[in-house]
């Protein structure tokens, strides 16, 4: 078979994946470049003379057509396929829909991805503000495609398109480096439908075996500079013998010397010690069974007298729209509780459905009002904190079924929620 033309760049890239998969796909043969050195033969004259930008990977095509631009050349090898293929859709909507997700993902998703990894892995400078917006983002990014991935097996059509091979080639980053086996049950519909395209023989054939996150990668510990050996000092003359100071007088062994205490963090760090460890709680929490196991331990354990129980409810809830931005809202407030997270713990949890939903939980907090952690969030005057009693029969069994994301006590069915611990 004669190729129709030549992608390249570096073989093993997420990049140069995609049009080699479409060219799978299609049954079509398209040369790669394995001797390409990613930094090297990109800064040559001959390259930049060609693609100014330096982009890679570009294709050059037998017939002297070239192009840059990943999906570009994505897109451009399903359209040689002819008019049988199915992976441009089978009708203009669902051609229009795999754009939709192409540029999904290489104008919204793939920029966000990077803010989170790169610094990571040492390509762009860590910044944490940055990053904790970029990871917020990110999340966020992903919840769309778990939402919009309920039903479908493929993004477009009961068919692979060239939308899924994008956009599964943009995610391999994340699945390989950050999103654990926590991350992958929270994102069940996206890991499901990542799992089916990786699995596809086209797939397999250019890419091999995606090996999925144990551990999510964390920023690197800068490298500590050696201290230069110490040359020996040159033999000094001896100087002349200074005065000795008058000496002053010891102290009484017995004075006791005034020591300044530590300026407490936080007016909570001045209450007495609680009974309760709220770290014992949340690794029980984190490690068991919710019900009975955890909450079992939690009503043994639970100090009334240095912890109190809030309900706290959304507000706004006849303003919110889709499930999964009113499960973002969520995870923006958690995010600006940072000051708390040594104080307390809570479940939120999105209940109801599209158009028709609201936020409602409980949180666990030290002592026995709200404290200024909390109360300082720039979103906690959207939540009503209302008391909440836990020797109540009716509190508590709300209580649990918050903590446990199910139960007949929730006011709503639960679509999906966040823990702060």
């Amino acid at each position: 078979m004669t190729s129709f033309g030549t992608i390249i760049g570096p073989v093993e890239s997420t990049r140069n994946y995609k049009a080699c998969i479409v060219a799978a796909l299609a049954g079509l043969d398209l040369a790669t470049t394995p001797a390409f050195q990613m930094g090297v033969d990109n800064k040559t004259p001959e390259y930049l003379a060609k693609y100014p930008a330096g982009k890679v990977p570009v294709f050059e095509g037998a017939d002297g057509f070239s192009l840059t631009d990943s999906s570009a050349i994505a897109y451009y090898t399903a359209l040689k396929a002819g008019s049988e293929s199915t992976l441009l859709g089978q009708t203009a909507e669902e051609t229009a829909e795999i754009l939709q997700y192409i540029l999904f993902a290489e104008g919204d998703y793939t920029p966000v991805m990077a803010g989170v990894l790169y610094p990571l892995l040492g390509y762009l400078k860590f910044f944490k503000p940055a990053h904790q917006q970029f990871e917020e983002q990110f999340f966020r990014f992903l919840d769309v495609l778990n939402t919009q991935l309920i039903n479908r097996t493929f993004l477009v059509g009961e068919r692979i398109t060239v939308a899924d091979v994008v956009v599964a080639c943009d995610l391999i980053m994340a699945y390989k480096l950050y999103l654990t086996s926590e991350d992958r049950k929270k994102y069940r519909n996206l890991t499901r439908y990542f799992k089916t395209i990786i699995a596809q023989p086209a797939f397999k054939a250019v890419v091999g075996d995606v090996v999925l996150c144990e551990k999510r990668i964390e920023l690197a510990a800068p490298a500590k500079k050696e201290k230069a050996e110490k040359k020996p000092a040159a033999e000094k003359k001896p100087a002349a013998e200074k005065p000795k100071k008058a000496e002053k007088p010891a102290e009484d062994d017995d004075e006791e010397v005034e020591v300044a205490a530590p300026k407490p963090k936080s007016k909570l760090d001045l209450l007495p010690k609680p009974n309760m460890v709220l770290d014992d709680w949340k690794r029980f929490y984190s490690n068991n069974e919710t019900k009975p196991t955890a909450m079992n331990w939690l009503w043994e354990h639970f100090d009334a007298e240095g912890y109190s129980f809030w309900k706290v409810e959304y507000k706004y809830n006849d303003e919110l729209t889709k499930l999964f931005m009113t499960n973002n809202l969520i995870s923006g407030f958690f995010n600006r509780l940072e000051r708390a997270r040594k104080y307390a713990f809570g479940n939120l949890l999105t209940l109801g459905k599209d158009d028709d939903n609201m936020i409602w939980g409980y949180f666990i907090v030290r002592g026995l009002e709200v404290p200024e952690e909390v109360t300082d969030a720039a979103d906690y005057e959207s939540y009503n904190w209302t008391a909440a009693d836990h020797t109540d029969p009716k509190t508590r069994a709300e209580i649990e079924d918050c903590f446990a994301w199910e139960g007949p006590s929730l006011p709503r069915e639960c679509y999906d929620g966040k823990t702060y611990k």
